[in-house]
């Protein structure tokens, strides 16, 4: 599953927590992530194991953006992210009676999008820098699952077909930090990671890459990151992990 999200937290080397003047950027990029979890809508539950490799196909729409804004040691930014999924090749599905694996077909189409606003403050400013950062995140989830089985009727499913959707929202605070080492007036590499929760029972991400100030005002961002969402509620479940290596360009203006 190719997805285009953002990088977020990615900064370069040559910011100055000193600098009075306000510095923007927006970050666009690509994550070659692969998927590991369990979706769920209304009692109708399915486990996704798939990498990037396997669900290439998979991806059906994606838009991510993030913004930044920086003056001094301060550091604001608003992510939005949207992508849609679908999964055709799951084996199994949890109903009323447990886990039964299919001979038929089981189609799960999932849209997520994240909202994130943060603050950072830049708490250390040497050769190396440290940030600390506070931020609202909203995850929205509508999914869709339909079974139709064609060896089992009557064991999942009375009739061997059903068909469930929801929609569902949530708010997480996180905390997190951010670590900017330079190598050279060029290169600096990032550390990042933040952890949460409160509409969830548990989000987390962490990213470890590298940036190249290639050129003024445009920065070359690679590296991996990993997202993870530990939500139940009223039937919908999202108890899921992201990761892969992502390739992103930050500009500046």
């Amino acid at each position: 599953m190719l997805l285009a999200l953002l990088s977020y937290g990615a900064s370069q080397a040559a910011y100055s927590a000193e600098s009075d003047s306000w510095q923007f950027e927006v970050t666009p990029y690509l994550f070659a992530a692969g998927i590991d979890g369990t979706v769920g809508v209304r009692g109708v539950t399915s486990d996704i194991d798939a990498s990037f490799s396997d669900i290439v196909d998979d991806l059906d729409l994606a838009f991510m953006g993030l913004i930044t804004a920086r003056k001094g040691p301060w550091t604001y930014g608003l992510e939005t992210i949207y992508v849609k999924l679908s999964d055709k090749e799951a084996k199994s599905v949890t109903g009323p009676f447990g886990q039964v694996t299919v001979n038929g077909a089981l189609d799960v189409t999932s849209e997520i999008s994240i909202t994130q606003g943060s603050v950072a403050y830049r708490v250390l400013d040497t050769s190396t820098a440290l940030d600390m950062i506070w931020a609202l995140r909203y995850t929205k989830l509508d999914t869709e699952a339909n079974v139709a089985i064609t060896t089992t009727p009557g064991i999942v499913f009375p009739g061997g077909s059903k068909s469930a959707s929801g929609s569902d929202g949530w708010t997480d605070a996180v905390i997190g930090v951010r670590v900017l080492q330079p190598l050279n007036e060029q290169w600096s590499l990032l550390g990042y990671a933040d952890v949460g929760g409160g509409g969830s029972n548990l989000t987390y991400q962490f990213m470890l890459g590298a940036n190249w100030e290639f050129a003024k005002d445009f920065t070359a961002k690679v590296g991996y990151r990993q997202l993870y969402w530990d939500y139940e509620k009223d039937g919908t479940v999202w108890d899921m992990t992201m990761g892969g290596p992502y390739l992103g360009l930050g500009i500046k203006f």
